[in-house]
């Protein structure tokens, strides 16, 4: 990813920075040297840089997964996919069964009921595991939860409770689905809430496992609480030099008021290490496709009348990106509807009248739903682009056949026309939502192909050459980071992805079985396993 030299044969290291790039006559002049042949049957990529992911990927194992797909956890053990709605209540009162505390409430992850033909999970499925538990479900999403009568009840959620967020039938009886963001906080006082709350030190060390099998040396904590315990555990792993992981928080600013937000943010970025940086901000301005969530423009989703949800209402999303443009702070706003996408690029269009600022780098993250018109906008007025390839995969059927329809889903995550356009973009995973693994992402980008093998948009794939750039370069510049790395370059970080073939000497269709033999962090080379 160096434009001055894309191949060499050696790379120089001193002081855990790249001394030079080139081969070994040419960097032997930089003087004494001792040479390392460890690599030499192996290929050094720049390290991956994942730029939307959820720290929290290393402790949500702690509760019960619930998955369609099958995933690793951080210690490298497989959990089985769940194939219908009745292994997922198995799996539930297996785990009920077995839990030691009779009055610990029963956690778990990971199910999306897209998966199941929409049959939605219900106070009455919950009720069969337990009434005498509190149950609480996220959706794989992170944005939609199910509980059982006992979490509605000692909630004080009934017929008569009017906020948004809680579903109801058609008896106007709460159904035990709930919009976490609008509910979060009733529930939090029921039972607690350990789902992207506060992050501890083994929860990080188990997350910078998982990045080093995948070969990321750098990585977002996107959508962070900046607690007390959060950020205390951030500066103590950070602090350690075998800590193999550059972590980059973005702090969730939705919850608090604009200006306590923007002293907290300034504050912060004076505490910046060389594996610890903070300065980006998070907004949520809509909610998911596959939960309906997402704020779409006319004609709305494909075989459903929900109209999604605003998490932010435009009004006060258009206030807020001002605020905090005014003050170059850099914002990353999840827009995963193309009515989101639109308000969002006006709020930022009327923030950069207001303030112009040719280096603002504001990035729309998902962005899944946006139209050329979006694109060609974005370039004009600098906004960048963190695209979600990996949806291509795991929901591209069900955004076929049910949220989107054929014609408007093939344009899902258009990589390609972000580049025709030249909006600078990069592609994620949005772990814990699908697994961290920057070359599956890269290889879904490049082949668009779904779960059951069809191929998503055809003219939306991009080449190897720029999936690999999203996941280098590209994601380092959407985090003003690409002065320091996603490249390899003198006077960068020395962080690489170390490989076991080629990835550019393959068919594209095995971009994503290229083994990852693990990463090199700062001159130090950490094995995946």
């Amino acid at each position: 990813m160096n434009s001055y030299l894309p191949k060499a044969t050696h790379v120089a290291v001193r002081e855990g920075k790249i001394l030079g790039v080139g081969n070994l006559d040419q960097l032997s002049g930089w003087g004494e040297h001792s040479l390392n042949t460890r690599f030499a049957d192996k290929v050094l990529m720049p390290g991956f840089v994942e730029g939307h992911c959820h720290a929290p990927e290393g402790q949500i194992w702690d509760h019960t997964y619930l998955g369609y797909f099958e995933r690793y956890d951080p210690e490298g053990n497989l959990h089985p996919k769940l194939e219908n709605m009745d292994n997922v209540l198995e799996r539930l009162r297996h785990v009920d069964e077995n839990m030691d505390d009779d009055d610990a409430p029963l956690f778990a992850w990971g199910f999306d009921p897209i998966y199941y033909n929409s049959e939605r999970m219900t106070v009455k499925d919950l009720d069969s595991v337990s009434k005498t538990r509190c149950i609480i479900i996220m959706h794989t999403s992170g944005h939609l939860l199910n509980v059982n009568s006992l979490v509605l009840e000692r909630a004080g959620i009934d017929s008569s409770t009017d906020v948004h967020g809680i579903f109801k039938d058609e008896e106007g009886k709460p159904t035990g689905e709930l919009i976490s963001m609008a509910t979060h906080y009733i529930i939090q006082k029921v039972a607690g809430m350990p789902f992207f709350n506060s992050m501890d030190s083994r929860g990080l060390w188990r997350f910078s496992a998982i990045a080093r099998r995948a070969g990321v040396t750098t990585a977002t904590d996107l959508a962070a609480s900046f607690d007390r315990d959060t950020l205390a555990a951030y500066r103590e792993v950070t602090s350690k030099k075998e800590f193999p992981l550059r972590i980059v928080p973005a702090m969730r600013i939705q919850e608090m008021p604009i200006q306590e937000g923007i002293e907290k943010i300034k504050e912060l970025v004076q505490s910046n290490s060389e594996k610890l940086h903070f300065g980006l901000c998070k907004i949520i301005a809509d909610g998911s496709i596959q939960g309906y969530t997402a704020r779409l423009k006319w004609p709305g989703y494909f075989k459903s009348s929900h109209e999604g949800a605003w998490y932010v209402p435009p009004e006060t999303l258009i206030k807020m990106i001002d605020a905090y443009h005014s003050e170059s702070i850099q914002l990353h706003i999840h827009t995963n509807g193309d009515e989101a996408t639109e308000v969002t690029i006006g709020a930022i269009e009327s923030a950069l009248s207001n303030k112009p600022h040719s280096d603002h780098r504001h990035t729309l993250q998902h962005c899944q739903m946006a139209e050329e018109a979006h694109f060609r906008r974005m370039a004009k007025l600098g906004i960048c682009a963190n695209l979600f390839a990996n949806h291509i995969f795991y929901w591209g059927d069900q955004h076929l056949e049910q949220t989107m329809g054929p014609d408007r889903a093939v344009r899902m995550d258009a990589a390609a026309t972000a580049k025709r356009n030249g909006v600078n973009f990069s592609i994620h995973s949005d772990a814990p939502v699908t697994p961290l693994g920057p070359l599956f992402t890269a290889w879904c980008a490049a082949n668009r192909q779904t779960a059951s093998g069809r191929i998503l948009g055809e003219h939306e794939k991009i080449s190897v050459e720029d999936a690999l750039r999203a996941i280098t370069i590209g994601a380092a510049y959407t985090l003003k980071l690409d002065h320091l790395l996603g490249s390899i370059e003198s006077g960068k970080f020395a962080d690489f992805a170390v490989l076991e073939e080629n990835p550019y000497e393959i068919p594209q269709e095995y971009l994503k079985d290229v083994k990852v033999w693990g990463t090199i962090h700062s001159g130090i080379p950490y094995p995946a396993e």
